[in-house]
């Protein structure tokens, strides 16, 4: 047995009473890539958070080739050769490409002026490694998101380091680009790089890692080399326990689409055209009903849900909701129109360092009082929703960013429901979520479908799209390649339409 290059006896961490980690110990072994595994909240993320410098208080003993270690900040990691791609991207949207890439570690001349023709030159090689082809000189803003998580991984690549920690990496890129992407990791793994694969993609998870380590509710309950033996049955069950297989199945096989064709249209677009992004797209989108938008990243869907919020102005065509035309010109004219959006990243949303209940009332602020906040009222209304959508640790009071991440989805729901919108608009809902979180989602979802609300999901996830939809459309390369309506459908069929 190789010695270990990274080794935790141990570890055990809290946030506010909360028993995050409890005597965790894990080993990561060189030139492996080592798969992890649970649901939201079991504990992953804040383990990961430890070995990457992120959390510096907490209990056990850390190891790194044998010499034990106790790192204070991400750089001092980062020094040890421990990188992290975290799941919320640390990217600088406002700075170009290159400026990312090198992210604290410009090259500079003799005269110690930063060397941007240098930089612009290995950023571009750095990249098209990823098979990455983009203008280094460009806002990396700009792109989507599934871009700027291959630039963050090539700044943690190009900083050298030996353990890299991927936290879903693949839950924002379409399957080309998961299978380039694992064709950089396996790379890595041959060179003697080791890789920390966290993934809800259990399909991922099997496919490239070498080990699996299994957490729930904190702590270690497996860790196992990858075989035949072992299948996604045999990690739910350890996952979250026996008796859950009901909810695997939802995102599985075929599923027969009924819409709703004498529902009344809530909204409908004509024509819509947004620059390269999407062209000609014509849809109505009906009360009672969820209708699915898939395809793989790029192809113009998301760029699609900020137009129809108002984020985005479209270059021609015309929209209409309840029958009457409107101009969206911002997203305040979206929202007296009774459109509402969840968009597929959470922190451009919510504000991780505020308590929960300042989330949840943000968006009837204006309702409450037009010239002094009332936070007792604010609580109580996001009491209301954390009780209704199940938000865990069922707390008002909680700062929003120690949740897990399916629970500050719940949380960004919660946010619109508070007024009921005519539609709502969710970009990726289960992005970077287990099976149980993703069920939760669902169940709210059909809930307010059932309520009569136009619900749209855009998601590069055919899974969710299976799980959700009453009709979908698919997109491709900017325009609707197909309609899916009374029929039965597949994963293979969305994938092949795609």
């Amino acid at each position: 047995m190789p010695p270990a290059l990274l080794e935790l006896s141990g570890i055990s961490k809290s946030f506010g009473g909360v028993q995050a980690l409890r005597a965790v110990d894990f080993v990561l072994k060189p030139g492996e890539i080592h798969g992890l595994v649970g649901e939201n909240g079991a504990g992953k993320s804040t383990l990961m958070k430890i070995i990457a410098g992120v959390h510096a208080d907490y209990d056990g003993v850390m190891r790194v080739d044998g010499r034990e270690v106790h790192f204070r900040s991400s750089r001092d990691a980062l020094a040890a050769g421990i990188g992290m791609v975290h799941q919320e991207l640390s990217v600088a949207p406002e700075l170009t490409v290159a400026e990312n890439v090198f992210l604290g570690m410009q090259p500079v001349n003799r005269l110690g002026i930063v060397d941007w023709r240098k930089m612009a030159r290995q950023a571009t090689e750095q990249l098209k490694n990823l098979g990455l082809n983009i203008d280094p000189a460009a806002r990396l803003g700009d792109f989507p998101i599934g871009v700027q998580q291959l630039v963050e991984l090539s700044r943690v690549l190009f900083s050298g380091a030996r353990i890299i920690i991927l936290d879903e990496p693949t839950s924002a890129l379409s399957p080309p680009e998961i299978e380039r992407l694992f064709g950089v990791l396996l790379r890595l793994k041959q060179s003697g790089r080791s890789l920390i694969f966290i993934s809800h993609f259990l399909e991922d998870i099997l496919k490239i890692s070498d080990e699996i380590t299994i957490f729930r509710n904190g702590r270690k309950v497996a860790t196992t080399a990858v075989s035949a033996a072992i299948d996604k049955a045999w990690i739910i069950e350890r996952m979250i326990g026996a008796g859950r297989e009901e909810l695997e199945e939802s995102y599985l096989g075929e599923i027969k689409l009924v819409g709703k064709p004498t529902a009344p249209v809530v909204l409908e677009a004509k024509g819509l055209t947004y620059g390269s992004a999407y062209r000609d797209i014509t849809f109505a989108a009906r009360g009672g009903e969820v209708l699915g938008v898939y395809g793989f990243m790029g192809c113009g869907q998301l760029e699609l849900a900020r137009t129809l919020f108002g984020k985005l102005k479209p270059d021609r065509g015309a929209l209409a909701i309840g029958g009457a035309p409107v101009r969206l010109a911002n997203t305040s004219a979206a929202r007296k129109a009774g459109v509402a959006y969840v968009a597929e990243s959470r922190r451009s949303m919510l504000f991780g360092e505020e308590p929960v209940y300042k989330n949840v009332s943000i968006a009837v602020l204006d309702r409450l009082s037009r010239f002094l906040l009332k936070p007792d009222r604010e609580r109580a209304i996001a009491a209301e929703q954390v009780k209704a959508l199940d938000i865990r640790p069922p707390s008002v009071e909680l700062r929003l960013g120690g949740l897990s991440g399916g629970n500050q989805q719940k949380v960004a729901l919660a946010k619109w429901l508070t007024h009921p919108p005519r539609l709502l608009l969710l970009a990726e809902p289960t992005r970077g979520m287990d099976v149980g979180a993703k069920e939760d989602v669902v169940k709210i979802v059909r809930a307010l479908r059932d309520q009569g609300i136009a619900i749209i999901v855009f998601s590069t996830e055919p899974e969710t799209v299976l799980s959700l939809a009453d009709r979908v459309l698919v997109m491709r390369k900017g325009a609707i390649a197909r309609e899916f309506a009374d029929e039965a459908i597949s994963k293979d069929r969305l994938l092949a339409a795609a």
